[in-house]
């Protein structure tokens, strides 16, 4: 019972070893088989996954209110994909950012990935070090889930992935802390309890027109080809913080724009396009106007016409003597008149 006692309770640790076995011989085979089978030794590797599990990072993976079914989908893939992720509750919008940093420390967390809706349009996404920092702040774009692509790649959940970047991660020095960042987030720690001791997928992380391209490739085993799994999404750095969701900025990206500003500049430049339309056609309308000749009237009428004298003014200061009528009482009638001629 003592043993029994102290291998429950973890005092007599087993020896995890390889081990050598031996084939033993049922009793029904001669002595010279009996004699080769005891020089038969097969060394057994010890099982893979029984290592000591000291990377203790936890990603913590949830969002505000307002997100819509794609940003709840890539969640929900990222989680997935990450078996050291956990999972909490919808955040309110009147709660400040800093609330983020109680909310890991209650799950246990020291990695976060946030993910904060605008407008129910714009997805923005925190990536920080709970709670000291640094932390930095992405767009995400052109979002596409596992369910939406349906590419052929496939991978065994809670598998540990290889991380590659872009060589452009360790020229500059903002790139080179968001190698880091990425690196400690995304990595599955080894001899985690979820993970399977396999390495059979790859996260990439391409900078190209001064944005990052996430992309989730199966490894094939007969050729080493790369087969995309998905998800795949596009983050557009806009700022890096030195302490977890705020403090000193450390880098601000000076090509930024905002949406709200490339929607302005979208609604601008249509009218525009309106107003030049406009003009062109009453362009078009004053050159036909132009181009008419008016036949009706006759230019060379008006060539012997000579202006008339002007009269000076008369201004009749008196009223005009009334005039004398003479009546006649007796009038003849015109037969009479004629006759008398």
């Amino acid at each position: 019972m003592s043993a029994f006692k102290r291998k429950r309770g973890g005092q007599a640790p087993q020896d995890k070893k390889a081990k050598k076995v031996k084939f033993v011989a049922d009793g029904g085979e001669s002595p010279e088989e009996v004699q080769q089978e005891k020089t038969n030794e097969f060394t057994v590797p010890p099982p893979v996954s029984l290592g000591k599990w000291t990377n203790k990072e936890r990603v913590l993976i949830f969002s505000s209110r307002g997100i819509n079914f794609r940003t709840r989908h890539l969640m929900q893939d990222l989680r997935a994909i990450m078996p050291h992720s956990k999972a909490d509750t919808k955040m309110d919008r009147k709660d400040k950012l800093f609330v983020v940093n109680e909310v890991c420390e209650m799950k246990n967390c020291n990695k976060c990935l946030f993910f904060e809706a605008k407008k129910k349009q714009d997805l923005y996404m925190w990536i920080a070090n709970s709670p000291h920092g640094p932390s930095a702040k992405f767009l995400v774009q052109n979002v596409h889930t596992l369910a939406e692509l349906k590419m052929t790649g496939n991978c065994l959940k809670g598998s540990r992935p290889l991380l590659s970047f872009d060589p452009k991660f360790d020229k500059e020095p903002h790139y080179a802390l968001l190698k880091e960042l990425f690196t400690q987030t995304f990595a599955t720690p080894r001899y985690h309890p979820k993970s399977q001791p396999f390495v059979d997928h790859v996260f990439t992380f391409t900078i190209a027109e001064n944005r990052i391209w996430f992309r989730n490739y199966q490894i094939m085993e007969e050729d080493a080809s790369l087969v995309e799994i998905g998800p795949r999404f596009v983050l557009n750095l806009i700022k890096i913080f030195q302490g977890s969701f705020g403090g000193p900025t450390l880098y601000e990206n000076p090509g930024f724009q905002s949406p709200n500003m490339y929607r302005r500049g979208i609604r601008l430049a249509a009218a525009a396009r309106v107003r030049e339309k406009q003009m062109v056609k009453e362009l078009q309308k004053m050159k036909r106007a132009d181009a008419k000749e008016d036949v009706s009237r006759d230019v060379t009428a008006d060539v012997f016409l000579t202006p008339a004298d002007e009269k000076p003014i008369h201004i009749q200061t008196e009223a005009p003597e009334p005039k004398v009528v003479k009546k006649n009482k007796h009038k003849a009638f015109k037969r009479q008149r004629m006759a008398r001629r």
